[in-house]
């Protein structure tokens, strides 16, 4: 055969393949875990389809978002995933693929999303995978995780932070997180005795001293070898994916974790209706525990009480007063 045709059909067969993967939807993955709270509350299925919805319902960015419960029996949906997205109690689902997670991680340079509880490992995985996968994690006797009033302010000049409307959500956004020392503020906001709603469980000398100080409630790094990861605290109340950026914050954070290009007036998303808010609930279909949009209502109420650690530990032990 001539040289001269054996050139042009290579040349042919490279841009076909050239024009495939140009053409070739993103896959993030979305492993969600099992029930654990009372509905409105950990609602990681409906939050994790009504996330993977509004990236599917754009087509702007090339992204193909599938949801899943648990880790995945058949790892190999894993392999082409340009992002995996973990929102759980804690270890429950990456305690079942340490190994899987690190080695895509390693070579697939895959991007790793963890959500809200998901970010609470032991401070021994926090350290051996934590840190390097997603720039850091909440480190017991370290972090705390009280519900407040957070404005949170998007990294100016990141591309994370295109088309975030103003954010102004009560959650139990853990603060005080672990970093690694590269790890970008992705969204900051900062606690004070004004916008504390309650001390919650864990509390120690660490949270009472960030009284005043920023912290970054969603986070991200960039690995050595070009993979992105994310830590995002909040997630706590399912009614906040309907604050339009909050959801858009963290819909950017996926995509970028994925290694995608932001458009400049970020992810396409829409506003979510309270139909499509109360949709694959645990607790799905039972009218009584209904979701209602967020309203100022849920954002306005007398601050809780500063505490000092030991305020803390002694108001733990009184008895609960009944109530009358």
């Amino acid at each position: 055969m001539n040289k001269y045709i054996l050139f042009f059909l290579f040349g042919c067969i490279s841009l076909f393949a050239s024009l495939a993967s140009y053409g070739e939807n993103a896959k993030i993955v979305f492993l969600y875990g099992a029930k654990s709270h009372a509905s409105g509350d950990h609602e990681f299925q409906a939050g994790s389809h009504l996330l993977a919805k509004h990236l599917n319902a754009q087509s702007e960015v090339k992204v193909n978002a599938i949801v899943h419960s648990g880790w995945p029996e058949e790892e190999t949906i894993l392999d082409d995933a340009k992002a995996i997205v973990i929102y759980a109690d804690g270890t429950k689902v990456i305690g079942h693929g340490w190994d899987k997670m690190d080695e895509l991680v390693r070579k697939n340079k895959v991007g790793v999303v963890f959500m809200h509880y998901a970010v609470h490992p032991s401070v021994e995985q926090g350290e051996k995978y934590y840190l390097p996968w997603i720039g850091g994690f909440f480190k017991n006797g370290v972090s705390v995780n009280p519900f407040w009033r957070a404005k949170i302010k998007p990294m100016k000049g990141h591309e994370t932070a295109r088309g975030v409307a103003p954010i102004d959500a009560v959650d139990e956004f853990y603060f005080n997180i672990h970093y690694h020392p590269e790890a970008l503020p992705l969204g900051t906001a900062t606690p004070t005795e004004k916008n504390l709603l309650r001390v919650n469980n864990v509390w120690n000398r660490g949270g009472f001293l960030s009284k005043g100080k920023s912290q970054s409630l969603l986070w991200g790094i960039v690995r050595d070898n070009g993979g992105r990861g994310v830590g995002f605290t909040g997630g706590h109340h399912h009614r906040n994916w309907a604050l339009d950026g909050y959801r858009q914050l963290v819909l950017n954070a996926i995509v970028w974790a994925a290694g995608i290009e932001i458009p400049k007036h970020g992810v396409p998303t829409y506003k979510v209706t309270e139909d499509e808010l109360n949709e694959n609930l645990d607790d799905y279909g039972d009218r009584t525990n209904w979701i209602k949009l967020p309203t100022l209502a849920d954002v306005t109420f007398e601050p809780g009480p500063w505490m000092t650690p030991e305020e803390h530990a002694a108001s733990r032990k009184r008895p609960k007063q009944k109530k009358k």
